[in-house]
């Protein structure tokens, strides 16, 4: 019972060493920087550099969401502040509350790519056949790697555990 009971502390304890790892390492995409970040003390904007950045959007199976980039690249200067969207439309006849996770390609470049502004931060809900525009705002800190000249932002909506919101607004 006590090795039980053992192998299942361990297994929770998994997630969060996994988190800690993936922050770290930037492995999966994932890092503290990529969910937070502010562009102060960024430093100058290489001019003479060149950064492609893919954009890509896919939602789980049963959201009932579209979810695309609204431009799918964007050359852009390490240093310097750009903004794009992301367009959601919610096909269903019921509200429905989404939660998106983004990743980063190479894994990197992750703890290069700074957002300063996205709809990752917090959930989102969309009323049955609303559409709206999602913005994102990022940097490409100079720091990146020289051998890096493309970075892709993905990101994939998960319905949110209780999914639906109730109609009270």
């Amino acid at each position: 019972m006590l090795l039980v009971v053992g192998m299942f502390a361990f297994g929770f304890a998994l997630v969060p060493l996994y988190d800690v790892i993936c922050d770290i390492t930037g492995l999966n995409g994932k890092s503290s920087k990529l969910l937070e970040a502010s562009t102060g003390g960024m430093g100058v904007v290489d001019e003479d550099r060149e950064i492609t950045v893919y954009f890509t959007g896919s939602v789980a199976a049963g959201l009932g969401w579209e979810f695309r980039p609204v431009v799918s690249k964007m050359v852009v200067n390490p240093g310097r502040e750009y903004s794009t969207e992301f367009y959601a439309e919610n096909e269903l006849n019921a509200d429905i509350t989404g939660n998106a996770v983004p990743s980063v390609a190479p894994n990197q470049a992750a703890k290069y790519f700074l957002k300063t502004e996205c709809f990752c931060f917090t959930e989102q809900t969309l009323l049955a056949g609303e559409r709206r525009d999602m913005p994102v705002r990022f940097v490409v800190d100079p720091a990146l790697p020289r051998d890096i000249d493309s970075v892709a932002l993905a990101y994939t909506f998960y319905k949110t555990a209780d999914g639906a919101v109730a109609a009270s607004y």
